[in-house]
């Protein structure tokens, strides 16, 4: 499976230890993050992992930032992308069942990294249920 991933200066630490997991996996991975704790937009971070969501070149996303409301914000306006601002496992449990998200977004100033990589994990081993959440999902795109 391939999977996107970005952060802003917030998440370097967390990016570092969700690739660890996820190339222990076998996951391959596209990485549009800073590595750096310097101070920088998170929009230019979220957006190639949002136009890959989008165009079907990955399966998933995953973007990081402070509150990661601003990164979500910013994948959110892609077609065909629904990001969730995920800060538990059972959040992240439910974006996949009942709103097929696609992209995770977590907030690095609210979570721990253990969080962190549980969220995802959770998140990319969880099946969309379909039936009546489909048709809300569907109504989702403007």
């Amino acid at each position: 499976m391939k999977i996107a991933i970005g952060n802003d200066h917030a998440g370097p630490d967390y990016k570092k230890a969700i690739l660890d997991m996820l190339q222990s996996k076998g996951y391959e991975v596209t990485n549009y993050g800073t590595d750096a704790f310097d101070s920088v937009d998170y929009p230019d971070f979220g957006h190639p992992v949002a136009k890959d969501v989008s165009e079907g070149k990955v399966s998933f996303g995953i973007v990081i930032c402070g509150s990661g409301n601003g990164i979500a914000m910013t994948v959110n306006k892609h077609p065909n992308v629904r990001a969730a601002l995920c800060w538990t496992k059972e959040i992240a449990q439910l974006a996949r069942q009942h709103n097929d998200a696609n992209i995770i977004s977590i907030p690095a100033r609210f979570t721990t990294i253990h969080q962190a990589v549980e969220m995802v994990e959770t998140f990319l081993t969880t099946a969309f249920e379909g039936g009546r959440h489909a048709n809300r999902v569907n109504k989702i795109n403007c």
